[in-house]
């Protein structure tokens, strides 16, 4: 077992904090000396280094440090609250992209409070434009979204892998087969939402087959194209499939997977520069357990 003491923690997790040892030692009034040989015999009993050692005296976490040092995060919030319970809760702002938060940021949020009841999330609910402003000016810490629109300096976690489906009428007559293609769907007028990156996201997926689609409507949101559909007024498409088979006005409706239009990313994001603090990562360990089997990649079909 690992000799490793509660000095040896916040000294490592101060270094990454600050990026240094100097800054580092100053924040903790300590000597420089002293922390950098705390470091060391860290580094030493885990066998592999946490930093990486750079001119000008930057220390960057290595791969195995970044893991590293956010559970012991985790590690000293747990202790600190332990040792005074009076602590303030931990908190994350979370973006999570508008289609989703409907079918999702309930249970999430009921997950949280039972499995980790210090988090203190504040739920933000965006656009894919706004979602990434948000993380590029720092305003949220992590997103649950959709890849689309984000640039390379976000990093991404994939949870999960979902085929598009069509939303159809409950008595249109491609309901009689079990899945579509997006041939079939090109002769059929077609109702997207018109959320930007998502309608042309949808173009797209058309194009690549060299196929021209009949778009009748356009809607501002997913619940209104899903209205639509249901009320016979073309065939929806969407990533997003809600386990309610009746439109807001009580019309039923039908869900059929597309099998030749591949599969879009549902992610958790985060800025390459602003890794997640210790409460982020715990966050980010308990989205995937309370995501609903249709953004988990398990086939759902609405009859």
């Amino acid at each position: 077992m690992l000799s490793i003491t509660l000095r040896q923690l916040e000294y490592a997790t101060a270094v990454g904090r600050h990026g240094g040892m100097t800054a580092a030692a100053s924040a903790l009034h300590v000597s420089q000396p002293a922390l950098s040989v705390a470091l060391a015999q860290l580094e030493a009993l885990l066998g592999r280094p946490l930093f990486l050692r750079r001119a000008g005296g930057r220390l960057t976490p290595t791969a195995f440090g970044r893991g590293w040092l956010d559970l012991a995060e985790v590690q000293l919030a747990g202790l600190a609250r332990l040792t005074d319970p009076t602590a303030p809760a931990e908190h994350v702002r979370l973006a999570v992209f508008e289609d989703l938060a409907p079918g999702c940021l309930a249970p999430l949020l009921a997950h949280a409070t039972r499995h980790a009841p210090q988090l203190k999330i504040t739920p933000q609910v965006m656009g894919f434009e706004d979602l990434s402003q948000a993380l590029h000016k720092g305003r949220v810490d992590l997103a649950l979204t959709w890849d689309l629109g984000l640039e390379s300096d976000i990093a991404r976690q994939t949870l999960a892998r979902i085929a598009p489906h069509a939303v159809l009428a409950a008595d249109h007559p491609l309901t009689a087969r079990p899945s579509l293609t997006l041939t079939e769907l090109a002769d059929h007028p077609l109702i997207l939402a018109d959320q930007g990156l998502s309608l042309g996201h949808m173009r797209a997926l058309f194009a690549q087959r060299g196929l021209a689609p009949q778009i009748r409507h356009r809607t501002a949101s997913l619940e209104l194209m899903r209205s639509y559909a249901a009320n016979g007024l073309g065939v929806g498409l969407s990533y997003t499939n809600p386990a309610a088979n009746l439109s807001h006005d009580g019309k039923p409706l039908a869900t059929r997977p597309l099998t030749d239009a591949g599969t879009e990313p549902l992610i958790l994001a985060h800025l390459l520069q602003a890794p997640p603090s210790g409460a982020a990562h715990l966050l980010a360990t308990l989205i995937p357990q309370a995501l609903p089997p249709g953004l988990r990649g398990e086939s759902t079909v609405t009859a």
